[in-house]
């Protein structure tokens, strides 16, 4: 049988562990905090297992209310479900208003059920052409065009103001709203998206990520986001992590996505991957943030034993604390693309191993994970 862990048992029991554990918007919501302190809690000894997109479409099915791949798989669905706002910019106001609407089911349905939501911004480049990856001769390093003094400022906050209206729209059961981490500029140590290390400078970002918080939680009034930031594992050390790192007031958790030290392209580095994960978690514990795998999984899970003898290991190796590890897409139609066993995969009983362990946490174990 699965092992249950319900959050309300794993609380802090002093207030100066409370205290020691404070989300960047003093205004947050109720839930919002709470959720905050029962994933920094359940990483002291758990994660949760994540899927980008998981309820929204799967290998050959699109649109199908409570599916995922995962579930038909193990009868539950991911503890973490990953989405992403990349349509609710560079696009017609109808299909933006569409979007919204899929979107915001997508994230109340999850919540109403008891998981919770990452949400990734694949953002369409909003000065040229190219869309969010970087195409030479035809993109435009859109940071310093829409930081404070850019041309494209006011550009840029009206799109911030549609992301605002979007998060006030995300409501529970009982009108709360829903909590949900906010990934925006993720891997901005690569060259392939606009926003990515060589094309803006360090300032340029931190400029981009300060003005991005602070409108959205100070001056449109989102206080359900936890604010990630993750680069890809382009470092070594924790100096080379924090290169772009704005400061402890501006970022909730700390992330990295790593494909490449995971068995992409048949290359495995387990030990590399293990070192960047104890800087991640070390940086996370030391400004009394939370720490997450924000990206990783093996293409076609061409490795039958991948759940286990890779990933498992490097998330129990020593002193690593990670509130979730997510794993990419199953594409609707491609023979390859997809990260999570789908009905008849002959990767299932080792995914069925990983689901059973005690370490990993899928849904149906997030008992009150929203309540202090």
């Amino acid at each position: 049988m699965k092992y249950l862990l319900p959050v309300m048992m794993l609380l802090c029991a002093s207030a100066g562990c409370a205290q020691q554990m404070t989300l960047t918007d003093r205004m947050a919501t109720k839930e919002t905090k709470a959720l905050f302190k029962n994933l920094h809690k359940l990483s002291e000894k758990h994660t949760l297992f994540g899927h980008q997109h998981a309820t929204e479409y799967g290998k050959g099915w699109s649109g199908e209310a409570n599916r995922s791949d995962v579930k038909s798989v193990v009868g539950d669905h991911p503890g973490v479900i990953g989405v992403d706002i990349s349509g609710l910019s560079g696009r017609s106001p109808a299909e933006i208003a569409k979007t919204k609407e899929q979107l915001r089911k997508n994230v109340t349905d999850t919540y109403n059920r008891g998981g919770v939501t990452t949400v990734a911004w694949h953002f369409s480049n909003p000065v040229s052409g190219g869309a969010f990856y970087w195409k030479d001769s035809i993109s435009l390093p859109a940071v310093k065009y829409i930081i404070p003094g850019g041309e494209a400022h006011g550009k840029y906050k009206a799109i911030l103001d549609d992301v605002a209206g979007w998060a006030k729209s995300l409501k529970g059961k009982n009108g709360e709203l829903v909590p949900v981490i906010f990934r925006p500029f993720h891997e901005f140590d690569g060259d392939w998206f606009w926003w990515g290390r060589s094309h803006c400078t360090s300032d340029e970002f931190k400029a981009l990520w300060k003005f991005t918080v602070s409108y959205l939680r100070d001056t449109a009034g989102v206080h359900n986001f936890i604010y990630a930031f993750s680069p890809d594992n382009i470092f070594d050390t924790e100096e080379k992590y924090t290169e772009r790192y704005p400061g402890n007031e501006w970022v909730d958790m700390l992330g990295m996505d790593n494909y490449g030290d995971m068995g992409r392209y048949g290359k495995y580095n387990l030990d590399a991957a293990v070192k960047k994960l104890q800087i991640v978690s070390a940086f996370a514990e030391k400004n009394r943030k939370l720490a997450a795998f924000t990206e990783t999984g093996l293409e076609s899970l061409v490795n039958p034993n991948w759940w286990n003898d890779v990933l498992l290991k490097v998330m129990k190796s020593g002193k690593i604390k990670m509130s979730y590890v997510l794993v990419w897409r199953n594409d609707i139609s491609s023979p390859t693309h997809y990260y999570a066993p789908y009905p008849g995969h002959p990767n299932i009983p080792d995914f069925k191993k990983f689901y059973d362990d005690p370490y990993t946490l899928f849904e149906k174990d997030l008992k009150n994970i929203y309540k202090e």
